[in-house]
């Protein structure tokens, strides 16, 4: 064991958060039990047709458990003039090893049940959920079943959702006689228009060349592991100019501190 890997190893000893290996099913079952308490605890499930499916939430538990971190990758807007849709995908780190590994990729559209009403942000940020989701399911989908429900992501099921409310039919009264009304009308003053706010500017988010150059420097090994798990942890909140300064700052960190420890030699 080197000296890089033996702190990881023994800090994944003390830490719960890291406290199962999924490559071993008799330390993952147990973290069914676990998981299966904390779903229902925090009611993270979504009935649909009498069997319930986890929410994003409850996936995304299970990935901390065992030290896995969603990284969007990209979100591609895939729309055309008649509908509104968007892509996304999401791989998942592992923050023991260092690597890659899961993928998955999910779209969301305004021509979906219950979707016609969502604006543009809704639609991206669905899409980016259900990659998460996704990337879970693949690697993770038996620990669900294990724990005692649906392997598939409650967000990629159809469900009633997000529809208009019904309005009453509007009732006509019987016309008045014409003497009544002339001596009963009053002009209608106008309403004033309410002043229409301009749509907020699309965020520009780290691109996956950044995150991958963010990811590859935080492996080095004079970067520690409280800070690398910071980092991975707000890496999809980094728009390209948090992003670009991220990685200046690590490159920084790594220069000074080889040449302290050059120097110090």
């Amino acid at each position: 064991m080197n000296e890089v890997t033996k702190p990881v190893k023994e800090q994944a000893r003390k830490s719960k958060i890291e406290s199962y290996d999924i490559s071993r099913s008799d330390e993952t079952l147990h973290l069914a039990t676990d998981l299966a308490k904390f779903i229902k605890d925090n009611k993270l499930t979504t009935t649909v047709q009498g069997k319930e499916f986890v929410n994003v939430e409850g996936w995304q538990y299970a990935g901390s458990r065992l030290g896995i971190v969603p990284i969007v990758d990209h979100v591609i807007n895939v729309s055309t003039e008649t509908e509104l849709k968007y892509q996304a995908k999401v791989t998942l780190f592992d923050l023991r090893s260092g690597h890659t590994v899961g993928a998955g990729f999910a779209v969301c559209s305004n021509k979906e049940s219950g979707k016609k009403f969502y604006q543009e942000f809704a639609i991206m940020s669905m899409a980016q959920t259900r990659a998460i989701g996704k990337a879970y399911r693949n690697i993770l989908a038996w620990i669900i079943r294990a724990a005692g429900y649906e392997p598939t992501p409650a967000e990629e099921m159809e469900y009633g959702g997000n529809q208009p409310e019904a309005k009453p039919a509007l009732t006509v009264a019987p016309a008045a006689a014409p003497a009544t009304v002339a001596a009963e009308a009053t002009p209608m003053k106008a309403i004033p228009a309410e002043p229409v706010e301009a749509p907020a500017p699309a965020i520009a988010y780290a691109t996956a060349a950044q995150k991958e150059e963010i990811i590859r420097l935080l492996n080095h090994p004079v970067i520690t592991r409280q800070e690398k798990t910071k980092m991975l942890l707000n890496i999809n909140r980094l728009d390209e100019e948090r992003a670009t300064q991220a990685v200046a700052k690590l490159r920084k960190a790594i220069e000074d501190r080889e040449n302290g420890e050059s120097a110090a030699a």
